[in-house]
């Protein structure tokens, strides 16, 4: 199976890749079936030059993008597609992710109760704070008040 991936090339610490087609298993630095063009990442910005022809040849004769190569093929809309995810995590380190977001979400969750409580607590104060402020002779006016709007009216008689 042929894939379409990087070759480094360049100097010690500073690297330039070639984007060569090549049997999947054969060494990188092994002869290459087509040079298809050439990325440099340490440039501002980045400079990948290619023969989008060749590239979409190779593409249609069933090479596989690398990951990588994938995703310069879509940066520069070679082809259509989402990204694909080019690092790898281990299983150790996904679950020491995901501990650490379950952690992060009960702490969270803990702050909004204790924001909570503070409202309600909050709350029963200023209620307790309004009834002891309002003067006593205000609730003995009203209730009287209420009373008379509690009597039906008298209804009239037809006849």
């Amino acid at each position: 199976m042929l894939s379409i991936r990087l070759s480094r090339v360049g100097k010690k610490k500073a690297p330039v890749y070639r984007v060569v087609v090549m049997p999947k298993h054969r060494d990188p630095w092994a002869n290459n079936v087509e040079i298809l063009g050439h990325y440099n990442p340490r440039k501002t910005p980045s400079e990948l030059v290619l023969k989008v022809d060749r590239v979409k040849y190779w593409l249609s004769q069933g090479a596989e993008a690398t990951n990588t190569v994938w995703n310069l093929f879509v940066d520069e809309k070679i082809v259509e597609g989402e990204k694909r995810g080019a690092t790898h995590i281990s299983q150790k380190r996904t679950g020491k992710m995901e501990a650490k977001a379950a952690e992060a979400k009960e702490k969270e969750t803990a702050l909004k109760a204790k924001a909570e409580a503070e409202k309600v607590k909050a709350a029963e104060e200023k209620a307790a704070a309004e009834a002891a402020a309002a003067p006593e002779e205000a609730p003995a006016a009203e209730a009287p008040a209420e009373e008379a709007k509690e009597e039906p009216a008298p209804e009239e008689k037809t006849e």
